[in-house]
């Protein structure tokens, strides 16, 4: 009788373990679907809205294109996407460049300062948004004032001072993200090469370069995203008569939500997608 027992207690606690198991992965199973949920379905509502017959675009009444035909004939949204496209890709390329070359910098060498330098790239990241809109902004009049006082011609914010703010707030997060993918970096690539002969430029190029790729890739998509969606920044430092998407939308947002709104939003959508898979492809093939 007492070994019946205990062969019935040995088989009991496997089954009870497999038991745990299954709740715990069924309880991770309705994380996942409940989490990507929460992500997704908006996004999924937003596009589908975007083709309703609806005129305020909050319930289906039937198909129609009509939306994206009034989007494109709207010249103040379509000229908006195109500033903000413009500023994107333009602070972007810059961000990229300068925060590539300061990662490099930070971690290759080091110099006097570094440390406190370091602690500077990450201010950008931690300092609430709305303190580097306003400090962009001091810092725009102070210059626009002393090259006013030099030239004598008065001088209103634009695109070049949208573009230059997001270029300061974006160079940090390249920073980040080159820096990341040069701590795995194995040294002695370079050291081989040369010793094959390859001077300084020709080894970055064709074994630096590369392997922090992905990297530098991953950091202008981030840089490109922040500086397409901003809307304080954008809002502070964009002069009378410069128009950017986010601004746009916010103030047709606060009249009425039409499903022009959920088009240009849609297409927004698809331009990430689009950028996202490209960089993957590129990864992929190299």
């Amino acid at each position: 009788m007492i070994e019946a027992t205990s062969q019935t207690k040995t088989v009991a606690r496997p089954a009870s373990a497999r038991e745990r198991t299954s709740l715990g992965g069924l309880a991770l199973l309705a994380n996942a679907v409940l989490m990507y949920a929460f992500l997704y379905v908006p996004i999924a509502i937003l596009v589908i809205f975007s083709f309703t017959s609806d005129q305020f675009g909050v319930r289906w009444t039937g198909f129609t294109l009509d939306w994206y035909a009034r989007l494109f004939a709207n010249q103040r949204l379509m000229g908006a996407a195109l500033n903000t496209l413009y500023v994107a890709v333009i602070s972007t390329v810059a961000s990229t460049i300068i925060g590539t070359l300061t990662a490099l910098a930070m971690e290759r060498y080091r110099f006097r300062g570094r440390a406190g330098m370091d602690a500077l790239l990450y201010l950008p990241i931690v300092i609430p948004e709305i303190v580097m809109a306003v400090a962009l902004l001091a810092f725009s009049a102070f210059a626009f004032d002393l090259l006013q006082s030099i030239t004598g011609e008065p001088i209103r914010r634009n695109l070049t001072t949208v573009i230059i703010a997001h270029i300061a707030f974006s160079i940090s997060f390249v920073v980040v993200v080159v820096r990341t993918s040069l701590k795995n970096f194995d040294r002695r690539l370079e050291e081989a090469a040369a010793d094959l002969g390859a001077n300084g430029w020709q080894t970055f190029w064709r074994i630096t370069f590369p392997l922090i790729l992905p990297g530098i890739i991953g950091g202008a998509l981030l840089a490109f995203t922040l500086s397409l969606d901003d809307f304080i920044i954008s809002l502070f430092l964009s002069g009378p008569g410069t128009s950017l998407l986010p601004v746009e939308v916010y103030n047709k947002v606060r009249r009425a939500v039409t499903p022009e709104i959920n088009a240009i939003s849609t297409l927004m959508l698809l331009l990430s997608m689009a950028l996202v898979g490209l960089s993957q492809l590129v990864q992929r093939r190299r």
